[in-house]
């Protein structure tokens, strides 16, 4: 019976052994996993806000009791929050008082992060900003351009932008999405640990992404801080332009008495 012991044990421990390599193979990283939600969050989200009543029609009928942030803080928007109608178009909105204390001109920060587990179903809630006058009448409006930054924390990642305040007129200002910035998109590089749009389990070194546009998300908003302006100079705003080569660019870039024919 003793002799049997050693080899019921030895036959016991590949037994759990190989269930555990077993149990390490169905344990895939977060990356390699197949999304679990189903349906298209985008086109609910769009839904969601078309069947919102909207609050305001003008800027005058908004709030300004909100004053703008020292730094950049998170709102997030979406189900619950205010829904304006402007010019026919609906879009959650965000309302600040300006500062008076602060030495013109100043920029004021903005961020908007991934709505969505997987870059490849994922979308951006781009801002359009409106600056307005004491009387709530416009004095500057623009689409914010996007521009990815990867930065070292969550804080310094993501699609960022901003918008300069010039002028002592301006009061307020108001951030929502228009409606060339719903339909837009913003340019995203591609990382290895992403997926390929072809095939959820299928990884992808290289290539690019263009994130929709979308109705909702989280955004910051605040002044304009050394984080932020780091990201928003060095940002990643569209593919870079094809070069000549390595060896044109050398040529170019060396005195005259290098680049030429006989060197």
């Amino acid at each position: 019976m003793r002799h049997h012991l050693p080899t019921l044990a030895t036959t016991l421990a590949l037994t759990l052994l190989l269930g555990a390599c077993h149990s390490v193979k169905v344990l895939v990283p977060p990356n390699f996993r197949a999304p679990t939600a189903t349906g298209n969050s985008l086109d609910l989200a769009r839904q969601h806000l078309q069947e919102a009543t909207p609050c305001c029609g003008s800027f005058a009928d908004f709030s300004y009791s909100t004053p703008l942030p020292w730094r950049p803080k998170k709102f997030e928007l979406g189900s619950g929050s205010a829904v304006a109608n402007l010019n026919g178009v609906r879009s959650y909105f965000l309302a600040f008082r300006l500062p008076s204390d602060v030495k013109l001109p100043y920029r004021v920060a903005l961020k908007s992060e991934l709505n969505g587990r997987w870059l490849h179903s994922s979308y951006l809630f781009a801002p359009t900003t409106v600056l307005l006058d004491e009387a709530f009448q416009p004095i500057e409006s623009k689409d914010v351009r996007l521009c990815e930054y990867m930065g070292w924390s969550s804080e310094s990642t993501g699609a960022f932008g901003s918008v300069s305040v010039t002028t002592d007129k301006a009061r307020y200002l108001v951030v929502y999405s228009s409606a060339d910035q719903q339909a837009g998109n913003t340019y995203w590089e591609q990382s290895p640990a992403a997926f390929s749009a072809e095939a959820p389990v299928k990884m992808a070194s290289n290539g690019s992404f263009r994130i929709p546009h979308g109705p909702d998300g989280n955004v910051w908003v605040g002044l304009m801080n050394k984080t932020y302006a780091k990201a928003v100079d060095n940002g990643i705003c569209d593919k870079a332009p094809q070069g000549d080569g390595v060896l044109n660019t050398l040529r170019t870039a060396l005195p005259t008495h290098w680049s030429g024919s006989g060197s």
